[in-house]
């Protein structure tokens, strides 16, 4: 049997982490369609392929994992204590691919709300939070 701390056994543990259909970005989803909102799902088109993209309204929903995408304020958001200098500059450049993305998204007329996995928790809240975005007018910058 092959050693579970092998670089082969985790680089193939790490592909089975998904990137869409997650069980927040599932709970986002039902949330949005009770709202009467429809959406494209993952656009390759533009940066970073945002989990939900509202076309007409101009709006991207962005679903993240609190530790992949290192949340500030969630005790998720911490990086391990073991192999250090392994996860530090790979989860410092998802965060900084996390900017460029917005950046780009922003320069392009669009208007983003991040999700954080735990923020998905409280189904309330969350369906309150989308709400508003979905609802809250964006700026004359209409043309695509």
């Amino acid at each position: 049997m092959a050693d579970p701390l092998s670089p082969e056994r985790r680089s193939a543990n790490m592909r089975a982490i998904g990137s869409k259909d997650t069980i927040p970005e599932l709970a986002v989803r039902r949330a949005v369609n009770a709202l009467g909102y429809r959406f494209r799902l993952h656009r390759r088109d533009l940066p970073g392929k945002p989990d939900l993209v509202f076309p007409r309204l101009r709006k991207i929903i962005f679903v993240h994992g609190c530790f992949w995408h290192q949340h500030p304020v969630c005790r998720e958001g911490r990086i391990p204590a073991s192999r250090h200098a392994y996860w530090v500059p790979k989860l410092a450049r998802t965060v900084e691919r996390d900017a460029e993305h917005l950046a780009g998204l922003d320069a392009m007329g669009w208007h983003v709300l991040t999700i954080w996995e735990c923020e998905t928790v409280d189904r309330e809240r969350l369906t309150d939070q989308l709400a508003e975005f979905l609802r809250e007018p964006v700026a004359a910058a209409q043309d695509p």
